[in-house]
């Protein structure tokens, strides 16, 4: 899966989101920024973007994304 699909898939579901992305591949680090988070637990935060790609997970089209979750107010 690449940076495209997976920025439209995040989108999709937070239409306010910025995202970052850092390194490639097996190293991809991606920052999201969505005020959807607000009074969110960081680990909340991940699962609601990690469910975006279960089966990515699970057929292995995509092997693990590294996570930073944010609110506008918290950059």
């Amino acid at each position: 899966m690449n940076k495209a699909n997976i920025k439209e898939k995040i989108q999709a579901a937070f239409p306010d989101a910025r995202l970052e992305f850092v390194g490639d591949d097996c190293k991809l680090e991606l920052l999201v920024i969505s005020d959807n988070f607000r009074d969110m637990s960081i680990i909340k935060r991940h699962r609601m973007i990690l469910d975006l790609f279960s089966e990515s997970f699970k057929s292995g089209e995509l092997h693990a994304l590294s996570l930073k979750t944010k609110t506008y107010m918290e950059i």
